[in-house]
């Protein structure tokens, strides 16, 4: 089972990279639209429609920041809440621990008074700020390796 994992992880991926270097465009744009995909596709509230907005608006790549949003869109998002509570209550000088209970108690007793009397400054805003942090490391790292690996794709043709 776990091999068959594997190999649906490796597949997935090889798909990807297919996907990437195949598209007729230039390497910092084709980079450039994947890392913007990425960074929208971790901030919640935000998705591929988003992605290709602003592809059009920067003028980068529009497939590539289609795949790199599809690809984190909602799913990391999910992932990366602990870290961006984490980074935002760090800069808010924050217990990260009341902030995530802060949150927990919020969708345990979800009503929409409830979410009015959130307070904004002590958890929706410091999360928010963690999430943009975390999404934009990744999506200049993304961009990077992206870079270099459709760069290294070009140059020797393979």
């Amino acid at each position: 089972m776990l091999k068959n994992i594997k190999d649906k992880i490796y597949k997935f991926f090889n798909w990807l990279y297919l996907k990437l270097v195949k598209i007729d465009d230039t390497p910092q744009k084709i980079a450039l639209g994947f890392g913007l995909g990425v960074f929208v596709g971790i901030l919640p509230g935000t998705g591929p429609l988003v992605a290709l907005f602003l592809a059009f608006i920067f003028k980068v790549n529009r497939a590539s920041a289609l795949l790199g949003s599809l690809l984190t869109n909602t799913w990391l998002s999910f992932v990366t809440f602990i870290l961006a509570i984490k980074i935002g209550s760090a800069i808010f000088n924050l217990s990260w621990q009341e902030l995530e209970q802060g949150w927990i108690s919020l969708l345990k007793e979800f009503s929409w008074q409830s979410l009015f009397k959130v307070s904004l400054l002590k958890i929706v805003l410091p999360t928010i700020t963690g999430f943009f942090i975390v999404s934009f490391f990744l999506g200049v790292l993304t961009y990077s390796i992206t870079l270099i690996i459709i760069k290294r794709r070009r140059k020797h043709g393979n």
